[in-house]
C-alpha cells in the first residue's frame, strides 16, 4: 500500500483516523500498532511474520543485555542481535548479487554455476533494520534504557509512516515520544500535518511521476538511438525524479507523524540548493547521513584519526557502504564510490575554490550530483558508461524522445521548487509552513490550497498507471 494510491488516502487514512480519534488516550498506541499490522501486511502477508519475529526475539535479547552487568556476557549478545539482523538483511537483500557474482566468476573458469532460487526483498527492510540496530547499540551503550514492554517495542520499528522508506529515526531520538506523543496532539501540529501529506503528496504526483515516465522511457532507448539532448533530458527527469519521490515521501511520512503528535526528523533540506557535495550530504537523506556518522564513521574513529590518509579512506568507506545500502547492484557501489571521491577532494583542496564562488557553487553541485544518478538509476557499469558518453559526445539524430507541453510544465515546477529556497524569501515561506504557529486565514489559504492539490493528484492517480515509490525496493 503506497502513500499515494487512492486506497491509502480515502479509505485507509480516513478510517484509521476516525478511530483514533475517538480512542481514548491509553488505547491510540495500541490502534496504531494494530493499523501498522495492516498496513505492511497488505503490501507485504508473507514477511509480516519476518519482521514480527525478530522484533519479539529482539527485544527479549536486548532485554538481557540491559540487565546484566557481566561484559562479556553483554558483548556476546550484542553480537548475537547484531548476527541476526545483519544476517537476514544480508540474506534477503544481498544474496542473489552475491551469487550471481560468484556465478558469473566460475562460469570464466568454466566451472558450472551454483544453482539458487532468487529471493524476493521484504519491504522496506533497509530501513527497519538500521532502526533495530540503534535499538541494541543505543542500550549497550546506555545511552538510554530499553522500552518497558514488547509491544512499544514493536510500535517503535513497525509505525507504519516511516516503516517503509524512512525517516530512520534512531532510538535515542524517539524512545520518549512513545509515552507521550499524545501531549504533542495539538490543533497547530495536526494542520501541519496535513499540509505536509498533501504537498509531499503533489510532490510525488504531479511532479516525480511525469519526470518519471520520461526517465524509465529515455534510459530505455538502446544507446545506440540515444541523442545528446534525449540523455540530458533522461538525467535530469531522474535527478527531479529521485528528489520528489523521495523527499515527497518523506513530507508525507511527517506529515502523518505530526497529526499523531510523532516528531520525526527532517529528511531533506533543499539538497540541490547545496553548495558543496559535503554540503548536499548534510541535507539530502539527512537521517542515513545522522545514522552513518554515529554508527560506522565515528566508531570507526571519524575526524580523530591520526593522520589524513586514514581520514579520508573511512570516508570514502562509509559512502561505499551507503551506496551498498541503497541497493545490492554494482551501480549503487559506484554511486556510493563517486561521491565519497568528491567528498575527499573537497576535503583536500576544492573546498576552498567553492567557497569563493559563494552561491554560485550549487551548479557543480548539482551537476556532479546529477551526473551520479546516472549510475543510481542504469545500476551497472555497463550500462552507465555508454549513457554518460552519449551526454559528453555531440550526436544529433531522429530523437526517440520528445517532450510535449506537460513534460515541460512539470519540468518547470520541478526546477522552480527543486532551487525556491536559494532566495531568503523561499526560505522564510517554507519555514511559515512547515514549522509557525499560524493565523486562521492562513489556515484557510492553506486549506483551499490542500484542497485543490487533494483533488488534481486524485484525478491523476486514477487515471494513471505509473506510480511507483523508487526507495521502496531498499
Amino acid at each position: 500500500m503506497v502513500f499515494s494510491s487512492i486506497i491509502f488516502i480515502f479509505y485507509f487514512i480516513p478510517i484509521f483516523f476516525i478511530f483514533y480519534f475517538i480512542a481514548d488516550k491509553m488505547f491510540k498506541n495500541a490502534l496504531i500498532l494494530a493499523g501498522s499490522i495492516f498496513f505492511y501486511a497488505w503490501g507485504a502477508p508473507r514477511f509480516i511474520f519476518v519482521i514480527l519475529g525478530t522484533t519479539a526475539l529482539d527485544f527479549y535479547i536486548v532485554r538481557w543485555m540491559s540487565e546484566t552487568e557481566i561484559n562479556k556476557r553483554r558483548k556476546l549478545l550484542l553480537g548475537i542481535s547484531l548476527s541476526i539482523n545483519l544476517g537476514l538483511l544480508f540474506y534477503f537483500k544481498y544474496s542473489n548479487f552475491f551469487i550471481e557474482n560468484i556465478n558469473l566468476a566460475l562460469g570464466q573458469i568454466g566451472i558450472k554455476p551454483m544453482l539458487w532460487t532468487k529471493l524476493a526483498l521484504p519491504i522496506g527492510i533497509s530501513f527497519y533494520t538500521f532502526e533495530t540496530l540503534t535499538y541494541v547499540v543505543d542500550v549497550y551503550r546506555k545511552v538510554h534504557k530499553p522500552l518497558r514492554n514488547f509491544w512499544d517495542y514493536q510500535l517503535y520499528i513497525i509505525l507504519f509512516p516511516k516503516l517503509i522508506a524512512g525517516p530512520i529515526i534512531r532510538y535515542h531520538d524517539f524512545a520518549g515520544q512513545i509515552y507521550d506523543h499524545t501531549d504533542h496532539e495539538t490543533i497547530d501540529n495536526r494542520l501541519r500535518g496535513i499540509y505536509r501529506f498533501f504537498l509531499g503528496l503533489g510532490k510525488k504526483v504531479l511532479i516525480a511521476n511525469v519526470m518519471g515516465v520520461a526517465a524509465d522511457h529515455i534510459f530505455a532507448i538502446p544507446n545506440t538511438e540515444l541523442t545528446t539532448s534525449n540523455a540530458w533530458f533522461g538525467a535530469l527527469s531522474y535527478t527531479f525524479q529521485i528528489y520528489f519521490d523521495f523527499s515527497g515521501y518523506s513530507d508525507m511520512a511527517i506529515g502523518l507523524g505530526l497529526i499523531m503528535g510523532f516528531r520525526f526528523p527532517e529528511n531533506f533540506n533543499n539538497p540541490y540548493t547545496a553548495v558543496s557535495i559535503t554540503d548536499f550530504w548534510r541535507r539530502w537523506h539527512m537521517t542515513l547521513g545522522a545514522w552513518m556518522r554515529e554508527y560506522l564513521y565515528i566508531p570507526m574513529g571519524g575526524n580523530r584519526v591520526n593522520n589524513k590518509f586514514r581520514l579520508y579512506f573511512n570516508l570514502w568507506l562509509v559512502f561505499l557502504a551507503s551506496g551498498l545500502w541503497h541497493g545490492a547492484a554494482w551501480g549503487f557501489i559506484i554511486w556510493g564510490a563517486y561521491h565519497g571521491f568528491f567528498l575527499v577532494l573537497e576535503r583536500l583542496f576544492l573546498g576552498k575554490w567553492l567557497a569563493k564562488l559563494g552561491k554560485a557553487s550549487f551548479i557543480y553541485t548539482f551537476l556532479v550530483v546529477l551526473i551520479g544518478w546516472v549510475f543510481f538509476k542504469t545500476e551497472q557499469l555497463n550500462t552507465a558508461l555508454p549513457y554518460l558518453h552519449r551526454m559528453f559526445t555531440r550526436n544529433i539524430g531522429d530523437a526517440k524522445w520528445t517532450a510535449d507541453s506537460e513534460y515541460y510544465t512539470f519540468l518547470a515546477l520541478a526546477l522552480f521548487f527543486a532551487f525556491f529556497t536559494l532566495p531568503k524569501l523561499g526560505r522564510e515561506i517554507q519555514d511559515k509552513i512547515y514549522f509557525t504557529d499560524n493565523s486562521i486565514s492562513f489556515h484557510i489559504t492553506m486549506t483551499f490550497i490542500v484542497l485543490i492539490i487533494c483533488i488534481i493528484c486524485a484525478g491523476r492517480i486514477t487515471i494513471s498507471t505509473f506510480n511507483p515509490f523508487i526507495y521502496f525496493r531498499f
